[in-house]
């Protein structure tokens, strides 16, 4: 199996498990609308799910992994586009794979942590407000400034970049380039929903948009898998 197959069946594979594992996420456990509820709701929420919500957590977060090696062998595919435009391009990819998984990762390791925590029958009040705020200083920094600032903005970056080196290729047609191009420049605004002014409330525009965002960038990735499929055919 050559690496061009490899990279269209990963690009396939990536967005359909992406959005199998949030859509499971979104039915038993009421994600991402859940985050605006109170902490002890949102624990109380994760101890009810017991070991399987935590094992799909832990998928939901590899899926940002698969991320990775898909840049990268997607690079190896369009070789014959600028080099130096390839290499930021897979710089940039790996990056956001990086900083979505780490963003990612606190749900099956530190929430039961805290969840239990939350749960202990003897647990002071003092306790109890110490789990809120480990809670929701690591939802502020590792989900919002992490994974998704860094994530859309990251993410954005790569689909603008590698849209751009599919137009240069020859490998794949290059109009397969342009919608990434106009995803990844939706996905690095919306990674200011959070930003200055929006801080404390977030950007209700970037807010709703992100969700379609998302889809959209989704298809692309299926259409750039399809094409390289043929391509290796």
């Amino acid at each position: 199996m050559s690496a061009t197959t490899i990279a269209g069946l990963l690009l396939i594979g990536l967005p359909v498990a992406f959005n199998a594992a949030f859509a499971l996420l979104a039915a038993r456990f009421d994600y991402p609308d859940i985050l605006r509820r109170p902490t002890d709701d949102v624990l109380a929420a994760f101890r009810a799910g017991g070991t399987s919500l935590v094992l799909l957590w832990w998928a939901f977060a590899l899926t940002a992994v698969l991320l990775a090696p898909a840049v990268v062998l997607l690079s190896g595919a369009i070789s014959d586009a600028d080099a130096t435009l390839l290499d930021v391009a897979t710089t940039v990819g790996v990056l956001a794979a990086l900083v979505q998984f780490i963003g990612l990762v606190r749900w099956p390791f530190l929430v039961p942590y805290l969840a239990r925590a939350a749960a202990e029958s003897d647990a002071s009040p003092a306790r109890r407000e110490a789990v809120d705020v480990v809670f929701q200083s690591f939802n502020r920094y590792l989900g919002v400034a992490v994974g998704e600032h860094l994530g859309y903005l990251l993410t954005g970056a790569w689909s603008i970049l590698v849209g751009i080196a599919i137009l240069q290729s020859a490998v794949i047609p290059g109009w397969i380039g342009v919608p990434g191009i106009v995803v990844g420049a939706v996905l690095a605004l919306c990674s200011l929903e959070f930003v200055g002014p929006f801080e404390p409330r977030g950007w209700k525009v970037a807010g709703a948009v992100v969700p379609f965002a998302y889809i959209a960038w989704s298809v692309w990735l299926v259409g750039v898998g399809v094409a390289l499929l043929l391509f290796a055919l």
